[in-house]
């Protein structure tokens, strides 16, 4: 099974759950994450997030900003089994992936980002 975590500075990554789930119905796959609204942790949600995925499931990170602090820390997290991370999402980009999961391959995940 294909597991999402989204997290954007600020509320970005709720916003595009909200338009998912509108347009597409509840998206359980997708775990969203707003950062640096409140006083948690990024770090924090990260590790209760891989408490969840069982050692079969794919995860794909998405973050907002290529560089920015969400994707430097999301980075870290690479070294987790079966983990890649996208970074600059949008709605179509999130809706495709979710969409696609059931067969994602690395070579589809590229091709997504190249159509977004």
């Amino acid at each position: 099974m294909v597991q999402f975590f989204l997290s954007t500075h600020g509320r970005m990554a709720s916003g595009l759950k909200s338009s998912i789930d509108i347009l597409l119905g509840d998206s359980g796959c997708l775990t969203v994450f707003d950062a640096y609204v409140d006083e948690r942790s990024l770090e924090e949600e990260l590790n209760a997030f891989y408490e969840t995925v069982g050692p079969e499931d794919q995860v794909i990170l998405l973050s907002d900003m290529f560089g920015g602090s969400v994707n430097s820390m999301m980075y870290l997290f690479l070294n987790r089994p079966n983990t890649m991370l996208i970074t600059g999402v949008n709605l179509a980009l999130v809706i495709g992936l979710v969409v696609g999961r059931d067969s994602l391959t690395r070579e589809a995940v590229e091709e997504l980002i190249g159509q977004s």
